[in-house]
């Protein structure tokens, strides 16, 4: 089983380092300052933005060894179905070899039959006779025999022609035995070239196994290392999604605190605009009880609308 490691080196991929991972205090959330959250958001930012690389980067290799994994099925696949269609020829050959030693074995059985009908399997068959005639026609030309002993190696000899002579009798009454005999090989010959195709196509069948074997093993291989990569890119995208959520929080309290500043902001202008229209009030009584106003007075009851 190939280990996370393993993966990390041979597809030269960056290990993430948990040292460099951001995190974000509830009390630093609730309680840092406007400037100290500005600075974590662009670090929480920064860090998201790497793990997305890296997370990226990790599912195109993934997606890769995925698409390899793919491509070898395939190849097994392929083998897979040659492999079957050389055992179905190989099944079609035995059949036919089958059926064609079958034919033969009958045709022998009728060569033997007819061969005890004409009584050609008594004694020894011709090519021996002629053999055995030789023999002794050389041993008269070449030894120094007595007259009883030439006369009897005489008739020995015209015993065998006689016999030879009545096996070829018996052959040439019985034209069709040969044609039996050359059918009967011709369709043993057929039935041998058969078992030939049938010896050729399993060796063949066999190697596509094998092949279609291995490309099984080199699949589940390189399946082992897609799925290790789709954990390697798990770890990144959730780191990833873990510091764009503490982003988003940041954001969100840095809003509020917008919001609040906003309000103080409002309610600051809104007590300087009552203490503005209380004092311009103040002034313009005075203006109406006669006193004389400067122009700085002037100007806040302008301000205020009451000039």
């Amino acid at each position: 089983m190939v280990t996370k490691q393993e993966v990390l080196a041979e597809f030269d991929v960056q290990e993430l380092e948990e040292s460099r991972n951001i995190d974000l205090q509830e009390e630093k959330l609730e309680s840092g300052s406007k400037g100290e959250l500005i600075k974590l958001a662009g670090q929480l930012r920064d860090r998201r933005n790497e793990l997305n690389q890296m997370a990226s980067e990790r599912a195109s290799k993934r997606d890769d060894l995925n698409a390899m994994t793919r491509e070898k099925v395939d190849e097994a696949q392929k083998h897979r179905e040659q492999r079957d269609e050389m055992n179905s020829q190989v099944q079609e050959h035995k059949n036919k070899r089958n059926e064609l030693n079958a034919k033969a074995n009958e045709l022998f059985d009728e060569v033997d039959e007819m061969k005890s009908d004409l009584e050609l399997d008594d004694g020894k068959d011709i090519d021996e006779l002629k053999e055995e005639i030789e023999q002794l026609e050389f041993r008269q030309q070449t030894e120094v025999l007595s007259t009883e002993d030439e006369r009897e190696l005489i008739e020995k000899i015209e015993n065998k022609r006689d016999e030879l002579r009545q096996k070829k009798d018996k052959v040439e009454e019985s034209g069709d035995l040969e044609e039996l005999i050359a059918e009967a090989e011709e369709v043993r010959s057929e039935a041998s070239q058969h078992h030939q195709k049938v010896t050729e196509l399993a060796d063949d069948a066999q190697e596509h196994h094998n092949q279609m074997i291995e490309a099984y093993r080199e699949a589940d291989d390189i399946r082992d290392k897609a799925d290790e990569m789709h954990e390697l890119f798990v770890e990144a995208q959730e780191a990833a999604d873990r510091h764009h959520e503490d982003f988003v929080r940041v954001q969100k309290r840095l809003r509020e605190l917008d919001k609040k500043e906003e309000r103080q902001r409002k309610d600051s202008r809104a007590e300087e605009r009552e203490a503005a229209k209380a004092e311009a009030e103040e002034i313009y009584q005075k203006f109406k009880e006669g006193e004389t106003l400067e122009t700085e007075d002037l100007m806040k009851l302008q301000k205020a609308g009451l000039l």
